[in-house]
């Protein structure tokens, strides 16, 4: 039996089929639509989707239009690249727009590697005419100067337009400074990767450390600093490079070392240690490879010799470690036999 009008259950039916319609229309108003992002400019409240193609609504009362929006998402900028890169591991390069360029005269090159050896700190004239001229300045030192940063500024922003202010090489106080935010350095590349070499080498992975420590020694073309590493304020900087380029050596040898590569290890060290005879983890090193390579006697001749070499020429003993590699060499420990690293041995799973 139907329901009468006006009884509670043809009310409660005429309420869900209004309901139901309500529905219809909300659906067909949105069909095809996705919700974007909660709030735009200039009163856009949300952006949505047709057919994989994106729209804006507009504000309350206005109907939505394809113009308001672009057809897709904007992207993200890419960090900028440097506008200069400089090479200071060897005689000092300048690279701008991906060419090498002329640094000048020898007193210019000098005056850039100065700077650059500073990058992103302002280096005072009175400095930097002491160190140029090493203590002897003519009474033509600044005039020289200032010509030398005209001619560097011109060669390292060639587009500049005149009268704006330079963004590479810049005027701070009484003084000049290479901008660090526009430049790079290939002295801050090479201590990133052999971070990276000795982390890769203390996870586990010594393919990778080979890799790291490699690209790091290949940026290396002589002496940094090369045209002032006798200067007062870059001579401090000059050994700390060698001493952390010495040790990027040693630590691609115990990465090939980790790596099972014994021969090639010995090769390279036994160079290494005639140039650096006093390097003590390089000698630990060299003899932990010959001793894998099947060279026991070659193994203890070069801990011995370099005892006696500490003995003759500083007066000391060799450090702990090589007088344990020593006892554990004529012992044949297991210990110093090769093992993969644990992610060798995922690899090769």
């Amino acid at each position: 039996m139907a329901d009468e009008p006006g009884s509670p259950d043809a009310w409660r039916i005429a309420e869900l089929e209004r309901e139901v319609r309500e529905l219809r229309r909300t659906n067909e108003a949105l069909r095809g639509y996705v919700a974007r992002e909660p709030e735009l400019p200039n009163g856009v409240t949300r952006s949505v989707t047709n057919g994989g193609r994106h729209m804006a609504a507009a504000p309350p009362g206005r109907a939505a239009d394809p113009r308001w929006a672009p057809e897709r998402p904007p992207r993200i900028p890419e960090p900028p690249r440097p506008m200069v890169e400089f090479r200071a591991l060897g005689p000092i390069e300048a690279v701008v727009g991906g060419r090498l360029v002329d640094s000048g005269a020898p007193k210019q090159r000098a005056l850039l590697a100065l700077l650059v050896s500073k990058v992103g700190e302002p280096v005072a004239v009175d400095v930097i005419v002491e160190e140029l001229w090493a203590g002897s300045p003519p009474p033509s030192a600044i005039a020289s100067l200032q010509a030398y940063v005209a001619n560097l500024r011109r060669v390292l922003e060639p587009g500049r337009a005149p009268r704006t202010a330079p963004r590479v090489l810049r005027t701070y106080g009484r003084g000049y400074l290479l901008d660090s935010r526009v430049v790079e350095v290939d002295v801050h590349r090479f201590g990133e990767q052999a971070v990276a070499g000795w982390q890769a080498l203390d996870w586990g992975d010594p393919r990778r450390a080979v890799g790291e420590f490699e690209a790091a020694l290949a940026l290396w073309r002589g002496q940094a600093y090369a045209e002032v590493a006798d200067t007062a304020c870059v001579r401090p900087d000059v050994a700390r490079l060698e001493e952390l380029r010495l040790s990027v050596v040693e630590g691609r040898c115990a990465a090939l070392l980790a790596a099972g590569a014994h021969e090639i290890a010995v090769a390279e060290l036994e160079a290494f240690i005639q140039a650096h005879p006093l390097r003590e983890y390089g000698c630990e090193l060299l003899s932990l490879a010959l001793y894998r390579a099947g060279r026991q006697a070659g193994a203890l001749a070069v801990l011995r010799t370099n005892r006696k070499r500490l003995a003759d020429e500083l007066g000391v003993d060799p450090r702990p470690a090589l007088q344990l590699l020593e006892q554990q060499i004529l012992n044949q420990a297991p210990s110093l036999d090769w093992r993969p690293q644990p992610r060798e041995v995922a690899k090769s799973a």
